[in-house]
Formats: structure tokens, C-alpha cells, sequence
């Protein structure tokens, strides 16, 4: 048991000292480079430990910087060379982040679409959906059916539109890579999109890519130990290429079977072989990440990318940040179908977060196509159902040094839904709207 009970964050705050973060840390850092060895990250963290308190003063609290650095340290000393530069490359991207977040000067990035974002602020604009105070006013006069009905077309037009680009290059196309991070409705737009090419006589087969994770017990874990499903590392790579690879090839693969009840993958189950006509259809969060599809050319694949990109501005002048309302879809779909608390969502979405910084919102650029999948008026059905939960969700991690991210995430969602106007009743949102993948209802089969 190590003597240390405290570590000083960046910040300056004092919070417990918990070995098994390192533990984490080095065990990520192993796994993005292909070694799944906890045994290893378990021991080596002890030897960081032991290095701290032999060269750190009786009654010194040490700084997560001086971990971090002990961290290093270890693994080079012990041969894990390749770890420890993923372990370095982690922690020099997390420091240029923190940077962005505090340098509050304007600056362009190539993870924001800013094409797609003029189409769908000119949309907004032209709707008089453009402000809270603008939506709320045509709530107000009446107008809810025709919002409804306005938002519905714009989202629909995207998903012909990506058929129609489908369509175009079905000659060469072999796989169809349906991508966004969570809850950005990837589900009803691939369902959608099945059925437009369906009527443009285009026949595909979906790959359920959740049945290639990796065994629980050698899943990456997040800070506070909680399986991470959402790093690509999560996922056999290498075996979703091979048969990607194979399938496209004419050959016959056998589909592993994921059994999420017990964390197990059974590999060799499901025989599967594809006809030369018909286009593999992927869902999934990683589906533009590199690795997943490396050995497959260009040319025979067709990547989307699915985020809400809301262009709705506050009475403070800020836009509505998109990863707010994935936050707030997730909530309610996770406490619908997975019984899960929307606190530990909340206290989850930091880790949930940097991996999209990471893993999936740089690779929006290399999209063929991105759909839209904000609807102005669901934020009201949310105001609604969680209002009172951010409330108190505020109050709760008020001053928690553990918990800085979800307080200020409460505080600002709290914030913005208090200049919403409610509906309760949701009985307007039609059946196969993508709204319903979240708050059920749907007439669509995600099954």
C-alpha cells in the first residue's frame, strides 16, 4: 500500500491518490499499440510508486506532473519503448487541448466543417430558427407542427442527398462507413439510407462491427476504472480489415459473436459471403478511423459523417454546443434501453469526449459526405425530462474537485435549458424521426 493519499492537480486541487489511474494510463497507452498485458501495467505502476516514494520526502504531496514523468521514466527503463511514446504522445495532446480550452482567441480547426456549417446557419436564419428567442417566439404563435415538419425535410434531404452520391458511384463502391460520435444518430440515418438505396434497387447486407470488441478483461478502462467500449482499441482491427478484405474478395468469413452479458467474443460463428452487386453497410463510431478499413482502396468505400450541428445562438450570444445535445440524447437513450443512470452518463461524457477529440472527430475531414442531425425543436422535449436533473446535478458537484467536468457541463446545460420552452407532450415528433432513437417511440426497428 503506497504512503501517498493525495496527488495536486494542474488546478492546484488536493484529491486522493489512486494507483489505479496509473494503472490505466499505462495500460492505454499498451493497448494503442497493441499490447493488452494489465498483469504488466500492474506491476510496472508499482515500480512508479515504489520510484516516488524513494526519491519524494516523508509527507510530500506530489504533483500529477511528477507522476507522469515517473510514468515515463519506468517504462523506458524497463524496454516498454514503444509504450511510452504512446504514453507521451497522450499526454502532449491532452496538454495542447487543455491549451485550446483556455486560450479563448478564435481560431480556424479542421475538425469543423465549416461548409456544412453555413448550409445549416443560412437554413436557420431563413426559419427564423436562428436564436432561442426566435424558436421560442414560433413556438409561442403556434408554429411548433410547421418546425417540426421544416426540420424533418432538412435532415431527409441530407439522406437523399447521400444516397444519391451512393448511387453515383455504385460501380466501384463496396462498403458504405456510417460514421459520428455518440448519439449522433448513426443508427436511423444507416437505417434510412438502407431504405432509400433499397429503392433505387441497390442491395446491401449490414456488418455489425460491436461483435469484433475484444474480451472485457482486456478492454481499455477509463480514469475512473469504467470499461471504455469507445476507443477504437476496444475493437479487433486488424480482424475487421481481414474480413472487409476477404468479403470484398468473394471469399466466405465467419462472423464472431459478441456476448455483451458476459464480455466474451466467440470467434467463427456466423458464416458470411457477399455477391459481387451487394454493399457492405457499417455503423459505427470508429468507421473512418484509419485502421478499420486500411487494406481496402479509396475508391470502394463511401465514409459519412453524422453530427447535430445546431446553429442556434443563446441570449448570451453563444452557439449551442452540439456535444451538449449528444450528451443529453445519450441520457435518455442509456436510461430507456440500458438502464442506466444519467448521472454516470454525465460523469462518464469527459472520457466519452477526449476520446472523440481524439479518434473520431479529426477523421470528419476525410468524409465523402456530412448529414445534420440536429432537430431545433428537441432540445424543448429535453428541457422537459432533464431539466431538474442538471439542477440538481449543479448543486451536487458544486466544488467536487473530482468532478469539475460534469459541475461545469450541469451548469451550462441548467443554464440553456432554462431559456427553452418546454413540451412535454411528444406526441408530435413522427415515428420515424431520428429524435426517436432517443426518446423512443420509433416506428423504425433498431433490431
Amino acid at each position: 500500500m503506497s504512503r501517498f493519499e493525495f496527488v495536486i492537480k494542474r488546478s492546484g486541487v488536493k484529491v486522493p491518490f489512486t494507483p489505479q489511474r496509473i494503472t490505466n494510463a499505462i495500460y492505454r497507452a499498451a493497448v494503442a499499440v497493441g499490447g493488452r498485458d494489465r498483469d504488466t501495467a500492474e506491476k510496472l505502476t508499482d515500480q512508479v510508486i515504489a520510484y516516488l516514494e524513494n526519491t519524494l520526502p516523508e509527507g510530500y504531496i506530489p504533483r500529477v506532473e511528477e507522476i507522469q514523468d515517473a510514468v515515463e521514466k519506468i517504462l523506458i527503463e524497463n524496454a516498454h519503448a514503444k509504450v511510452a511514446k504512446a504514453y507521451i504522445l497522450y499526454r502532449d495532446e491532452s496538454a495542447r487541448l487543455r491549451s485550446q480550452r483556455e486560450n479563448l482567441t478564435f481560431r480556424a480547426s479542421q475538425n469543423i466543417p465549416w461548409e456544412k456549417i453555413w448550409q445549416v446557419l443560412d437554413w436557420a436564419a431563413t426559419h427564423n430558427l436562428n436564436t432561442v428567442e426566435n424558436y421560442n417566439q414560433r413556438v409561442r404563435n403556434g408554429e411548433l407542427q410547421q418546425i417540426t415538419s421544416e426540420s424533418e425535410m432538412f435532415y431527409e434531404e441530407d439522406i437523399k442527398n447521400a444516397a444519391y452520391q451512393i448511387c453515383e458511384r455504385r460501380s466501384d463502391l463496396k462498403i458504405v462507413l456510417i460514421s459520428g460520435p455518440s448519439s449522433s444518430g448513426k443508427t436511423t440515418t444507416t437505417i434510412k439510407i438502407g431504405q432509400q438505396l433499397k429503392l433505387m434497387g441497390i442491395s446491401m447486407v449490414a456488418l455489425n462491427v460491436d461483435n469484433y470488441f475484444f474480451n472485457l478483461d482486456k478492454h481499455p478502462r477509463d480514469e475512473f476504472g469504467d470499461y471504455d467500449f469507445e476507443t477504437p482499441q476496444a475493437l479487433d482491427l486488424a480482424l475487421i480489415n481481414e474480413h472487409l478484405t476477404r468479403l470484398i474478395a468473394g471469399d466466405e468469413v465467419r462472423i464472431p459473436f459478441y456476448d455483451f452479458k458476459n464480455g466474451r467474443r466467440h470467434d467463427n460463428q456466423t458464416p458470411m459471403k457477399i455477391g459481387k452487386d451487394i454493399i457492405i453497410l457499417i455503423d459505427s463510431l470508429h468507421g473512418l478511423y484509419p485502421p478499420m478499413t486500411e487494406d481496402i482502396s479509396e475508391e470502394k468505400k463511401f465514409k459519412l459523417y453524422l453530427e447535430p450541428l445546431l446553429q442556434m445562438k443563446s441570449t448570451d450570444g453563444q452557439y449551442i454546443r452540439w456535444t451538449d445535445i449528444r450528451l443529453m440524447r445519450r441520457m435518455l437513450r442509456d436510461a430507456a434501453y440500458r438502464a442506466y443512470d444519467p448521472e454516470k452518463t454525465l460523469t462518464h461524457w469527459h472520457y466519452v469526449r477526449t476520446g472523440e477529440l481524439r479518434h473520431i472527430i479529426p477523421n470528419a475531414a476525410n468524409a465523402d459526405l456530412i448529414i445534420n442531425s440536429a432537430m431545433p425543436y428537441e432540445i424543448s422535449i429535453y428541457k422537459s425530462r432533464l431539466f431538474d436533473h442538471f439542477k440538481k446535478w449543479e448543486e451536487k458537484f458544486k466544488g467536487d474537485a473530482l468532478r469539475e467536468d460534469a459541475f461545469y457541463r450541469a451548469k451550462r446545460i441548467h443554464a440553456m435549458l432554462a431559456e427553452f420552452e418546454p413540451l412535454i407532450d411528444d406526441s408530435f415528433v413522427p415515428g420515424n424521426s431520428i429524435i426517436r432513437e432517443f426518446i423512443g417511440g420509433s416506428s423504425l426497428s433498431y433490431h
